[in-house]
């Protein structure tokens, strides 16, 4: 079923063509799924390359800052991240851009881990990227890179539209007033920095034990690095701990975050209720872990 109302078919055959006709080295690969998110869909291609599509012409753009900055970056980071190799040109049969790029090994952080060693080796790879300098870039400025107050409107319709579908599976009054008392906040007083945005365990990659890579960087963008710490909600408190500690936020930087982690899983509940149901799991989750991990004062 497809996410979005304006999606691409894509399918092996598709990728197939774009092979034969951009990339003859490697068409006569084995070619199969390899899952997708909610902007890509992937292709395990051979044991060692992974073709990633746009699922729209629309959601294409991230995949072309993609290719610009990732060979930029990578030597400057502690754990691997995808690096394009070929930046594929749209064609007739999928009329986007979109990319071939190595396959890391790895799977998602899940069972039992040492929670705390993946939250210091995230914080680790995050201060890493902060660190980059921003140069010249010029990126395509997302929400998540900017302040809280311009979202506000839709969090509340996206907390709205919470309501009948959860029910009293989570305390959605709660959630608002925590959002409602992060606008009150200064200011953050942070310099912008190079932000990944969207470091949920899916993005993450696990190797023998340990945090090995980051993958996904269709929300690449420079900005405040508030809503950079949001996905900690998604990992265990072990773990969400043990980055806190490792980054020594301030208070202020640590409600934003959060109110940034309600926003994001209060939007993605409705919009992909009937569409994505993993996704929607992933979602309620990260609220739950907030709403019982805080206390009405």
């Amino acid at each position: 079923m497809p996410l979005h109302p304006d999606e691409i078919v894509i399918d092996a055959e598709t990728v197939r063509s774009l092979l034969v006709s951009q990339c003859p080295q490697w068409a006569d690969l084995p070619l199969s799924p390899a899952g997708g998110g909610t902007e890509n869909t992937m292709y395990r291609l051979g044991d060692d390359l992974l073709v990633r599509l746009p699922r729209s012409v629309s959601r294409a753009a991230p995949l072309l800052i993609e290719q610009r900055w990732l060979p930029r970056l990578a030597p400057h980071l502690p754990l691997s991240i995808p690096v394009p190799l070929y930046a594929g040109r749209p064609s007739a049969s999928y009329p986007a851009a979109w990319s071939v790029l190595r396959w890391i090994d790895g799977s998602p952080p899940s069972g039992d881990l040492d929670w705390a060693s993946l939250g210091r080796d995230l914080f680790g790879f995050v201060a890493a990227l902060h660190d980059i300098d921003i140069e010249d870039a010029v990126v395509r400025r997302w929400y998540r890179s900017g302040e809280l107050a311009p979202c506000d409107e839709d969090a509340r319709k996206a907390l709205a539209a919470c309501r009948p579908l959860v029910g009293d599976t989570i305390d959605i009054d709660l959630l608002e007033d925590l959002w409602s008392a992060a606008l009150t906040l200064p200011r953050t007083s942070s310099a912008e920095v190079w932000l990944h945005t969207d470091l949920k365990p899916t993005n993450l990659l696990v190797r023998g034990g340990r945090l090995s890579a980051v993958i996904d960087f269709g929300g690449l963008t420079i900005g405040f690095p508030d809503a950079e710490h949001a996905p900690v909600w998604d990992l265990p408190p072990a773990a969400r701990d043990a980055y806190w500690n490792a980054a020594g936020l301030d208070g202020a930087t640590w409600q934003r975050a959060r109110a940034w982690a309600i926003f994001i899983g209060a939007s993605g509940i409705p919009y992909y209720w009937d569409t994505y149901p993993a996704f929607v799991t992933e979602c309620r989750s990260r609220l739950q872990a907030i709403a019982s991990a805080s206390s009405r004062s």
